[in-house]
Order: structure tokens, then sequence, then C-alpha cells
């Protein structure tokens, strides 16, 4: 049954439209991993200038002279760019595949060792650890959406709220201070993140637990109110995964993202402008 304080606390819905235009940019998000898209576009893009190098006389200023190389690794991005256009990535990609290679090469000119670039291939790893597979990158709740969240929650009662991708626990530290009544459990599947909101929750309030691993795998029936900032391409999973699971009367929250086809029951405008939304689904 769900608790008379969490049915008072929920705030009217917004205009529909504010619905719609959520699940449109949800609806448009292709479901798949992009990884092996832009290897193929980077991969393809240097066999071409490859193949001109080796057509191109040795001898010949085109060929010759690191000062080329610049123009050579533009050209190489150009390519790069249109192959992960025709292969349909999001726009996004494109400056990445236009810039990757030129920024090596303007990087290399530095002389800088190797151990930079791998220091800084780690620290990437570690900050968006499981990117390509999950399809969810690190996003930072604000805490206009915190206050917006501890305003759904009950004030004169336990209830036990977990944060999907809890990132560095901000959500998290400002419930236990807010909503003291309840338990607050966090997943993190990137390691930097997951230390940090560790350390932040053993510092801090005893109400709050931090676990590292990938919240699929996660059971969800154990939670009241289950709170996710994911992306729009794992929305329909985790709503699969909220149907089997949470209980009934248990609270779904999500942060700008919509479950394509599945227009939520309520929405809640964050921060007095009104720019965000979350939508929230009872189960």
């Amino acid at each position: 049954m769900q608790s008379p304080t969490l049915r008072m606390r929920m705030p009217l819905p917004s205009p529909e439209r504010a619905v719609d235009a959520v699940a449109r940019s949800a609806g448009a998000y292709r479901a798949r991993v992009p990884l092996l898209h832009a290897a193929a576009a980077q991969v393809g893009a240097s066999l071409v200038v490859l193949t001109l190098l080796a057509l191109t006389a040795p001898g010949s200023d085109a060929a010759a002279g690191s000062g080329n190389a610049m123009a050579w690794a533009m050209l190489q991005g150009i390519v790069a760019a249109s192959f992960g256009r025709v292969l349909g990535m999001e726009a996004w990609w494109l400056p990445i595949h236009l810039l990757f290679v030129p920024g090596l090469v303007w990087t290399l000119a530095f002389g800088l060792p190797p151990a930079y670039a791998l220091g800084a291939f780690c620290l990437m790893a570690s900050l968006y650890w499981g990117v390509s597979r999950t399809r969810v990158p690190l996003f930072l709740s604000s805490r206009a959406a915190a206050q917006a969240v501890a305003g759904l929650l009950p004030q004169e009662r336990s209830f036990t709220f977990l944060d999907l991708g809890c990132g560095l626990g901000g959500v998290l530290a400002w419930l236990a201070r807010t909503r003291p009544a309840g338990r607050y459990y966090g997943i993190e599947s990137a390691p930097v993140p997951f230390l940090l909101s560790w350390l932040r929750a053993a510092l801090g309030r005893r109400s709050c637990r931090i676990s590292w691993g990938d919240f699929h795998k996660l059971d969800l029936s154990r939670y009241d109110v289950v709170y996710a900032y994911l992306s729009p391409a794992a929305m329909g999973g985790l709503w699969r995964k909220a149907r089997r699971e949470m209980r009934s009367g248990s609270l779904l929250i999500s942060n700008g993202f919509t479950v394509p086809g599945v227009p939520p029951e309520l929405t809640v405008a964050i921060g007095a402008q009104g720019g965000s939304r979350l939508l929230l689904w009872r189960m």
C-alpha cells in the first residue's frame, strides 16, 4: 500500500507539452552502442589517408616534411567525420572524429612523454567506465533536483531510497540531511565517482550506503523510491526491470528522461525557472 504521506506530497502534473517534448527526445535516440561505429570510422579514414600517402611520390612536397603532418591529420579527421555521418552516428560524435587525430599530432609536437597520454586515458576511463556498454554518461544532479526529490518523500515514516548511478553522491548526501527518516542507497560503476561518493557517505550520514556495480543486477524490490538520472537509451530497460521487480505503490523518479511510449504519471518542475523536470511513475 502506498503511504498517504507520499500521496499528499505529490505535486500536480505539468502541462502535457512538457511530457511530449521529453518523450520526443527519448524516441529520437538510437538505442545502440556507438563505440564500434566510431572505431570503424577512424580505421576507415586511416586506410583512405594511408592509401593516398602511398600513391603520393615519396619525394614530393605533399608527402615530405613534418609541416604536412597536420594537413594529413586534418584530412583524416574530415574523412572520419564523413564516415561517422554515413554510419548514422549522433551529431556530437562528428567534432570528435574531426579533431581526434589532429589533436594527437598537435600533442606529439610538444614532445610529451607517452606516459601523459596513458595517464589521461586512465583518468577518463575511471570517470566514464562502462559508458560504451551502459550508454549512461556521468550526469550530476543539481541541488535543485535534490530539493525537488526531497519534497516528494515521506516526512513521518521510514522508507528506502535508491539512486541508480549515484555519481559523486550529492543527492544522497542532501536527502540524508533533509529527510533523516529514510535509508539511502546508491550504486555506481565508474571507479573514481564510486570512490568519492563512498568516502562522502562514510564520512557523513550513517544512513547512506554506496556500492560498486551494475544496477541491472540489483533487486529493486527492496526500495520504496528509485531515482535515476541516466540517459534516453537506458530508460526502456530500466522500465522493464522496474515493472518486474518494484513493489506495488513504490515510486520511480527519472531526472529529465522519460520511458519511450509510457507517459509519466506526474511531472515536477526543477527549480524556479522550470527548465528541467522530474518524471514520476507509480508502480
